[in-house]
């Protein structure tokens, strides 16, 4: 079995995942209410509150899944890219954990979770694979020939998709996070209404900073009116992020000649971009929601594939802000 903790944003998480794939638990507190009043995340606040919840996190997440710290064979932790007081936290309670027993720790990379995410559960996808990963702070195209690595085809070269989610929502005077905020008040609206662009920097990259400045110009545009075509600028704003990430997916999927294809982050939930994805000509896995944004199942799910450190190896082992 393996204990999993992810701590590289505002969620908290602990999961128990079995050599398998199989998720015996995976729990997440999120800080999403605490946040919400400053518009976005706060650092320093996240990072308290990690050090306030990881241990009763950890101990619900071995509780819900039967077993006890003893029953443990392997610790995994993200290592980065993420807030690096946050990522501390997770760091520094994992290998306590794995030292105190003795135990084997595998660093993860909080990418490679959400590339892999897939592989868990009853029908995991197998390699090889297309795989986009869409967050708020990265998005990007990747083929896995092997689970242990992923080779990135193409990414964002500005504003991720989930960042662009929030940046819009916070124009549109939405709450945060801004994706769910836009995607409940989207349904409600005409995604033809506004013609937003749809930027190109290259075959596989991505571009959302001139879309956002686009929905800046057609909000300032409207002035008072802007208010009564809130949804009509969310459903078009949403359209315009979901057909740069389809059509770059479909790039992708000719170019490599992939078959199979997986999506991952927090943009995954989007509902519309979980139906835009069906309508592609390969089979394609779609994690479930819990499975989509930050958890630690990802991360232990991505240790089994991974070689672990063995102890004391890594009791000087750091955390790491910037992607691996």
């Amino acid at each position: 079995m393996i204990l999993g903790l992810e701590t590289s944003c505002d969620d908290t998480c602990a999961a128990v995942v079995s050599e398998e794939g199989q998720v015996a638990s995976n729990v997440i507190a999120s800080q999403g209410l605490l946040h919400a009043r400053y518009g976005g995340v706060v650092p320093e606040i996240a990072s308290r509150h990690h050090l306030e919840l990881v241990d009763a996190v950890t101990a619900d997440a071995l509780e819900r899944a039967g077993v006890r710290l003893d029953d443990i064979d392997t610790v995994a932790v993200t290592r980065g890219p993420g807030l690096i007081g946050a990522l501390l936290v997770g760091v520094s309670s994992a290998k306590a954990l794995a030292a105190a027993r003795g135990l084997p720790l595998v660093p993860v990379d909080h990418l490679h979770g959400h590339v892999v995410a897939s592989t868990l559960g009853d029908h995991p996808v197998e390699p090889p694979y297309l795989c986009l990963v869409a967050s708020g702070g990265h998005t990007f195209l990747a083929r896995v020939d092997e689970p242990a690595r992923y080779e990135v085809l193409g990414q964002t070269l500005d504003d991720a998709a989930g960042e662009a989610f929030d940046k819009g929502a916070r124009l549109l005077g939405l709450g945060y996070p801004g994706g769910p905020a836009i995607d409940r008040l989207a349904r409600e609206g005409d995604p033809e209404a506004f013609d937003f662009p749809r930027s190109a920097p290259g075959e596989l990259d991505f571009s959302f900073s001139g879309l956002k400045t686009a929905l800046l110009y057609a909000i300032r545009d409207l002035g008072d009116a802007a208010e009564s075509r809130a949804a009509d600028l969310a459903a078009s704003y949403q359209r315009a992020i979901v057909d740069a990430l389809v059509s770059r997916t479909r790039a992708a999927l000719r170019r490599e000649g992939a078959e199979r294809l997986a999506i991952g982050g927090g943009v995954a939930a989007n509902s519309e971009l979980r139906e835009a994805v069906g309508r592609l000509d390969v089979p394609v896995w779609v994690p479930p929601v819990e499975l989509c944004t930050d958890n630690a199942a990802m991360i232990a799910g991505a240790a089994r594939f991974l070689e672990p450190l063995p102890y004391p190896e890594y009791l000087d082992l750091d955390a790491t802000a910037r992607r691996l």
